[in-house]
C-alpha cells in the first residue's frame, strides 16, 4: 500500500484549496482547463487530490489532455 494514497476531495475543499468560485470551477471543467470530477456515488462527486495538485502547480497552462493518467 502506498504511503501517500490519492484521496478524493469534495467540492468545498477543492474551492478552498484553489480559491476558485463554484461557477469558475465548473466553467474551467467545461473548457478542459481543470480536472473533471469523479462520481463516487449517485449524487456525490469528488476530485482526485493528485489532479487538483497538478492543476495548482500550473493553473494557467493546465489542460486535461496534458494531465498524467492516474
Amino acid at each position: 500500500m502506498s504511503d501517500n494514497p490519492d484521496r478524493f476531495l469534495r467540492l468545498p475543499t477543492v474551492l478552498e484549496r484553489t480559491g476558485l468560485s463554484r461557477s469558475t470551477l465548473y466553467r474551467k471543467i467545461e473548457r478542459g482547463t481543470f480536472p473533471k470530477g469523479v462520481a463516487i456515488s449517485t449524487r456525490c462527486t469528488g476530485w482526485r487530490e493528485s489532479s487538483v495538485a497538478a492543476w495548482m502547480r500550473n493553473p494557467i497552462y493546465y489542460h486535461v489532455d496534458d494531465a498524467p493518467s492516474p
